[in-house]
């Protein structure tokens, strides 16, 4: 419908230059949004107040010339004016249900295009610190981003996903003190156990197969536990390796996958880092004060300037940040997507303020921040704070392994990144309408059960017949359920630009609730329901409910989650 109306509008305009209502050499940007409320119509498009101006004229007497202008279309019933000038448009059934055949012809990939054009993007997601279990806040990091990915896939983005290990640094060494401190006994109780070294009961795992000798196999590397407990950077790469294969083994239960990892260390190896630096320094953008070396952020917007390397010579965290994009730009990606937590908002303006500085052109914008806020988990009414295996916090598997993983990817992505949430495991576990994902996957299933049901009544889904009949869908259930599905491109191409996940799971919900509607309405009147006497009439609604059907799938599968056949 919407093609539809821009090509009218479009010849419209066209009308109006030849007529000199408006200039010849004028550039008009066309807009049609759906209505949001029915009796305004199906589309409205506010071009009688962008031309206004430009022609000199009141907007409703250019929404007067702009309707006489239209060329005579049967896709549309009705226009009328409304407010200061918007022009409402009541568009034709055939109009409407020509929705029902794209989604039959496109199937998996109805919503889908080529809005980026193939263009190169890099997503950096979770990079978690391998020193344990990934937590719920990885988990929430994890269903976003990926998410992300999937819609930038299906908008024509070529698209690479990247997890960066900070393996560097005073958190590693805390944890390769921790797993010595096992090796040789220690506990928590003990007089040498320092307050900032890790506590979980995984620690003691990762001890005992260090010592034990056995193999580790992680995503890029392989590595063999020495059993000597006196060998800190054995141990250090030991539990570097057995806690990042942790994390992989996680990710892929959550069916979270990536093109490539990243390793902090490897920017001190390869020299990336001091390049960095050296070209910070040649630039003119850093100065010498109280022994530590300082960059000039505030000439890039910062409240004030940071240090970059300490008096002890240490370098401050988000050094290797500046020199990691400055890697990633050089491998070709011009855009780039950090989805992160939100404790990594202060780091925004120093990572981009340093790459402004290398004068190397790259974006003032660059990269893009997603940045999600944390979860609070919630039993019967309390929250729930550790976890027996992390010994701090609730892990992503406990969420896994409690409520499924349906349930936590669409409750980690349903909302907007950062609004605070709030995970409600027994809301999660429920069967009931009152469960989001519980409720759009039954919607899809109940039309799986309908089709099933025509086959144990002797009949066959005739999807031909039914599309030739689809005249017959003038219940307003029926024209809605057209309207929303007709709304789900747009959504995608709109959620991948502003990299938000959610508006897709509100979608879906919508759209489940009018299919809901729609099956009720058959509980009282037998004409209504989908499968009646009424061959012709019965195969036109199988037809819409089948393309309800997938584009609940297609929504779904954006935002990593099934959608079964039967529940």
């Amino acid at each position: 419908m919407k093609e539809t109306l821009l090509a009218l509008l479009q010849q419209a305009v066209d009308q109006l230059k030849a007529d000199a209502v408006i200039p010849s050499d004028l550039s008009v940007r066309l807009q049609v949004t759906h209505t949001k409320d029915k009796s305004h119509g199906d589309l409205a498009s506010n071009i009688a107040m962008m031309l206004a101006k430009p022609a000199g004229l009141p907007p409703r007497e250019v929404a007067q010339r702009v309707i006489g202008a239209l060329p005579e279309s049967s896709a549309i019933n009705k226009v009328e004016i409304a407010g200061p000038g918007f022009i409402n448009f009541f568009m034709a059934q055939d109009a409407q249900s020509e929705v029902v055949r794209s989604v039959h012809d496109q199937a998996a990939a109805f919503g889908h295009s080529n809005a980026g054009q193939n263009k190169p993007v890099q997503v950096e997601f979770v990079s978690a610190n391998p020193t344990g279990p990934l937590h719920i806040g990885h988990g929430r990091g994890a269903a976003i981003g990926d998410s992300i990915c999937r819609l930038l896939r299906a908008t024509g983005w070529d698209v690479t996903a990247e997890f960066y290990y900070n393996d560097a640094g005073q958190q590693i060494n805390n944890l390769a003190h921790s797993v010595q401190a096992r090796c040789l006994n220690l506990t928590p109780d003990d007089e040498q156990w320092q307050k900032d070294w890790y506590q979980g009961e995984y620690i003691i795992d990762v001890a005992n197969d260090y010592m034990a000798k056995k193999t580790i196999d992680a995503e890029d590397q392989h590595v063999e536990g020495k059993g000597d407990s006196q060998d800190l950077d054995a141990i250090r790469h030991f539990a570097v390796a057995y806690l990042r294969r942790e994390q992989d083994l996680d990710l892929k239960a959550f069916a979270v996958d990536f093109d490539n990892y990243f390793l902090e260390s490897s920017l001190y190896q390869d020299g990336k880092v001091e390049e960095t630096v050296e070209r910070l320094i040649a630039n003119g953008y850093t100065y010498e004060d109280g022994g530590a070396l300082w960059l000039k952020t505030t000439a890039f917007g910062d409240d004030k300037d940071r240090v970059m390397r300490k008096s002890d010579g240490g370098y401050t965290y988000f050094v290797p940040d500046v020199a990691y994009h400055l890697n990633k730009y050089q491998r070709g990606f011009k855009r780039v997507v950090n989805e992160q937590g939100s404790d990594h908002h202060s780091t925004i303006t120093r990572v981009r303020a340093g790459l402004q500085a290398l004068n190397l052109d790259i974006p003032q914008g660059y990269p893009e921040y997603v940045l999600h806020q944390m979860v609070t988990v919630m039993r019967g009414g309390e929250e729930v704070k550790i976890s027996k295996r992390a010994g701090s916090y609730v892990t992503l598997r406990d969420l896994i392994d409690e409520v499924g993983r349906d349930a936590t990817r669409y409750f980690l992505a349903a909302r907007r990144a950062e609004s605070q949430l709030t995970f409600d495991i027994e809301l999660a576990k429920s069967q009931t309408n009152d469960n989001p994902v519980y409720y759009i996957q039954y919607a899809h299933a109940r039309v799986c059960s309908a089709l099933r049901k025509l086959n144990e009544l002797n009949r066959d889904y005739e999807e031909t017949l039914g599309l030739q009949h689809l005249d017959k869908l003038t219940l307003p259930a029926e024209t809605d359920l057209m309207d929303k599905m007709s709304q789900f491109p747009e959504l995608v191409k709109s959620a991948a630009e502003q990299c938000e996940p959610h508006v897709i799971a509100h979608y879906l919900r919508e759209l489940a609730a009018l299919l809901h509607g729609y099956y009720q309405l058959g509980s009282d009147q037998p004409e209504l329901r989908w499968i009646t006497d009424n061959n012709e009439l019965t195969q036109a609604r199988l037809c819409l409910i089948s393309a309800v059907k997938q584009v609940i799938h297609n929504g779904l599968a954006l935002l990593g989650v099934t959608a079964p056949e039967k529940m």
